[in-house]
Parts: C-alpha cells; sequence; structure tokens
C-alpha cells in the first residue's frame, strides 16, 4: 500500500514535466509563408482602408482577427469579450473668428488654431501686451517687468536668432505666457496653415491641466495692431535692450467647437495553460495603421501588418500544441491593440485596465515591424538578422534565455542596435512593449528597421520578405514556448531606467 500512496502523489508531477521536455519544433511547423501572405493580403488590403484608428477600416480589421481567434479555439480575453474597448474623440470646428477694430480677418489666411489644443471661449480686449519672443527662463526673461495676469499677449514665433534656444517652440512660449498669468496668445507667424473643420483624435478628454487659447496671426494681422511702426518693432525686439510695448486695440477672438466621441479597441484571444494557468506570456502586436489620406489608402503591411499576422500565426501553432495534448503550462494572451500609431493608446489602456494581472504576467513579447530588410544595415548578414530590443532592462533572466533560444532553434542574428535607451531613434520607447515595460513587466521588442516604404502608401504585401520574416515568426514561438513552459516566472530585479517617450 505504501508505494500505491507514494505513486499518487508522484503521478500528478508527470504532465507538466512532460511538457516541459516536449519538442516544440512539429508545431513550430504550421506557421508557414502561404498563410502568413494569405493573412496580410487581407489586412493590409484596399478593403482595411489602412485600418486608422477608430474607423470602419479598424474596426474591420478588428472583425477579422476576432474571428481568426475565434476559429482557432481562442477564448475570449476580456471577460466574454474578444475586443476590449476605450474611448476615442475628436472635435470639429463650429466657429472661429478674429477681429481688430471692428475689421474681421479671414481664418485660415489672416489666423489659425489648433483645433484641439484650444477650448471654447470668447474674449474682448481693449490692449495687447507685446512680449518680443515670449522667452521666461533661468537665462532670459521677456516677461520681466511686464503685468500680463488676465491680458492678451502678442509674441514672435519665427524671429528667434538661430542657436538663441535649444528645443525652443511655440509650445515654450505658450508655457511662459501660462507661468506669467496670461489668458490668450496671439503668435505671429510667417505661414499660417490652413483651418481644418476637423482636429486630431485624442484619448484624454479631461486634461489635468487648460492650457491658454492660442491664435496664430499672419504678419498683416500683426501689422493691424502695431500701426505704422511695426517693422521698427520687429528688429528692436532682437536688442538686448528690448523694452516690452502694450498697444491699444480693440480685438476680439470667438472659437467653438463640439467634442465627438468615438471608439476603438484590441483583440484579445486567450490560451488557457495547464498547472501554472494563473500565469501569462503576452504576445502583441498593434493592427492599426495611417488610414486613407485624400483617397491614397496607406496599407501598412510591414507596419504592423507584419505583427498582426504573426500573432496569427503563432496563437495557430500554440493552438495545435494544445490540440496535441502539448499546450502550454502557462496561459497566453494573443492580443492585436490599436491607437499605437496615435501613440500607443490601446496598449496604454490595456495596461492601465489589465484584463491578467501584470504581477503574474511573466513577458510580454512584441511585434512590431518584423517583414523587411532595414537598408542601412551594412554589416552582418542581413538575409538572417532581427533587432532585439528591451531584453535586458527589466530582468536578468531574460537575454540569456533568449539569446540561448535562439542558438538551438533560429540562429538569426540578434542585432542590439537600438537596445540603447539613449539611442537617438529612441526606438526603445516607440513601441507596446513600453505600456508593459514601464509597469514592470519584462519585455522583448523584435524590429527588423525602418525603410524607405515606412510610413508611406507603398508599404505594401508584395515587398515583405516572408522567408526571412518566417524564420523571425520561429524565433518568437520558440522563445514564448521556454517563456510559457518554465518552471519559474521571470525574475525582475532590474530597475526600470526611468526613461520616457
Amino acid at each position: 500500500m505504501k508505494k500505491l500512496v507514494l505513486l499518487l502523489f508522484v503521478l500528478p508531477a508527470l504532465p507538466a514535466q512532460a511538457q516541459r521536455k516536449t519538442n516544440p519544433k512539429p508545431f513550430a511547423k504550421s506557421i508557414t509563408i502561404e498563410n502568413m501572405q494569405r493573412h496580410l493580403y487581407i489586412i493590409a488590403g484596399a478593403e482595411m482602408e489602412g485600418r486608422e484608428t477608430a474607423t470602419e477600416g479598424q474596426r474591420k480589421a478588428a472583425a477579422y482577427i476576432q474571428n481568426e481567434f475565434k476559429t482557432l479555439g481562442l477564448a475570449p480575453g476580456n471577460n466574454n469579450d474578444y475586443q476590449m474597448y476605450f474611448p476615442v474623440y475628436v472635435d470639429s470646428l463650429k466657429n472661429l473668428s478674429l477681429s481688430v477694430n471692428d475689421t474681421a480677418f479671414t481664418a485660415g489666411e489672416d489666423f489659425s488654431v489648433d483645433l484641439t489644443a484650444n477650448h471654447p471661449a470668447a474674449y474682448r480686449f481693449s490692449e495687447v501686451v507685446f512680449a518680443g519672443n515670449g522667452i521666461s527662463d533661468s537665462t532670459h526673461d521677456d516677461y520681466k517687468g511686464l503685468d500680463v495676469k488676465g491680458k492678451l499677449v502678442m509674441v514672435w514665433s519665427e524671429n528667434i536668432p538661430a542657436g538663441s534656444r535649444k528645443g525652443f517652440s511655440s509650445f515654450t512660449q505658450q508655457n511662459a505666457a501660462m507661468k506669467n498669468g496670461a489668458t490668450a496668445l496671439l503668435v505671429v507667424s510667417k505661414t499660417i496653415a490652413p483651418v481644418n473643420n476637423e482636429g486630431n483624435m485624442y484619448v484624454n478628454r479631461y486634461p489635468k491641466t487648460q492650457r491658454i487659447n492660442t491664435f496664430n496671426i499672419s504678419e498683416k494681422l500683426a501689422e493691424k495692431i502695431v500701426g505704422r511702426g511695426y517693422a521698427a518693432q520687429k528688429a528692436a525686439s532682437q536688442a538686448p535692450d528690448f523694452i516690452p510695448q502694450v498697444y491699444k486695440a480693440n480685438i476680439a477672438l470667438g472659437f467653438s467647437k463640439t467634442t465627438i466621441a468615438l471608439q476603438s479597441s484590441n483583440v484579445l484571444g486567450i490560451l488557457e495553460g495547464t498547472d501554472l494557468k494563473d500565469e501569462y506570456v503576452v504576445l502583441t502586436a498593434h493592427y492599426d495603421h495611417l488610414g486613407t489620406k485624400n483617397g491614397v489608402i496607406w496599407y501598412g503591411a510591414d507596419d504592423d501588418g507584419s505583427g498582426t499576422v504573426t500573432i496569427l500565426e503563432l496563437a495557430k501553432a500554440f493552438s495545435r500544441a494544445k490540440a496535441a495534448g502539448k499546450g502550454p503550462r502557462r496561459s497566453i494572451l494573443f492580443m492585436t491593440v490599436s491607437g499605437e500609431e496615435k501613440g500607443l493608446w490601446g496598449s496604454d489602456y490595456y495596461s492601465s485596465h489589465p484584463a491578467l494581472p501584470l504581477d503574474k504576467t511573466t513577458v510580454n513579447l512584441n511585434i512590431d515591424m518584423i517583414g523587411r530588410i532595414d537598408p542601412s544595415r551594412t554589416y552582418g548578414d542581413s538575409s538572417n538578422y532581427i533587432y532585439v530590443i528591451g531584453d535586458d532592462k527589466l530582468s536578468s533572466d531574460l537575454k540569456p534565455i533568449s539569446e540561448a533560444v535562439n542558438k538551438k532553434y533560429s540562429k538569426l542574428e540578434l542585432d542590439y542596435k537600438y537596445n540603447d535607451p539613449r539611442d537617438p531613434e529612441r526606438i526603445y520607447y516607440r513601441s507596446d512593449h513600453y505600456n508593459f515595460a514601464k509597469r514592470g513587466v519584462p519585455v522583448i521588442f523584435y524590429f527588423s528597421g525602418l525603410h524607405p516604404d515606412y510610413h508611406k502608401p507603398t508599404d505594401t504585401p508584395d515587398k515583405i520578405n516572408y522567408a526571412l520574416m518566417l524564420k523571425r515568426a520561429k524565433l518568437i514561438f520558440f522563445t514564448a514556448w521556454n517563456m510559457a513552459n518554465r518552471n519559474d516566472m521571470l525574475k525582475r530585479d532590474i530597475p526600470l531606467d526611468g526613461g520616457t517617450r
């Protein structure tokens, strides 16, 4: 009887042990060029209209991905839903006006505004304070001795001496005006942008601070305010002993808009694990792109159709392993996110409202552009490489595992060119993995580099190097297999560097 009892205690451990030793190669064979091509010609096809966030094209792509997840037998990853919706907003112009001494000026010709940045308001001022370049910092203060609280301020935008202020921008001028209590700001510009009736999309409808309304005005309009001495005043403003001026003029500013609520979504499918099913591997790619502009479709085949179809192929490979009784020990979340091109919106929403606990997420493997060859890569074997980013940032476990897996299965050149956060391209901060990393989840970002078709309508499926993309996809599969089946979660023993996008 003792032996029988002992055997009963041993038996439950055997399935997990067997899974750890399962050969993943047979399941990797289900990842094929033919299926990648089939998916990509749909995802990056004309019907998807460039997949811009919160558009019909994005919704079509989400429906396609959801159907693939369901067909593969993945469970809904967001409670009982395959989609995780998040709000998106866009502003529509109602009214825009500016007059000086009862003379109305033309929007888009004499003045313009940033539709999203400004808030509905109407102003009447009997004078404007001219503050030169509008700089106020530790080295120079154009507001010294000026009282602009509650007043209208005017500044130059393109008359700043070359090299005088590193990182100078109209945003800097706006900050200075706000710091000194101005109510509204006129920025004199050499060129006036057309007025758009619809603004850029955004997700934060309730910012922490309300910025002051800012109107960009032409020099013609500025001269109407200043009078005949405009040219002399403009020249004098560059002198060290410049004295700010107050000009009498009846100025009326009007701006109003409506805010339209839209919606976008991430698509989530989960494959439940076995003995470690309450721990998770998260595999991500963004399925949005830049949409259609002036009737031209921006297809986004590499960015990031390549990552999106790789997620579908990885999901198929793991689903087949589970169907064969060789499924992963940890649960795997396959997630395609939207809003990446707008500012990593979808991944930020997920990591702020996680469907699965982040402290139980062992790793995020993120795929963003793995279908091309970087033409600037003039070293090594560019027919057999992948850029690996982030593997050494949060866990001392991750890089050795990544390299060991590659050495055993794929033998790609792992290129760490972009792994330095100080890299001028700042690639580490530019894709969805970063929203996991900044919340402590170890990450790897897989990337094949920029190319002449990046963010152009010419990023099309026919230009993908499918053979190389297949090798990269299989490396990610083998790495995810290891992450899903190893005994322990990855250590989190390296602090985040504290950088930002």
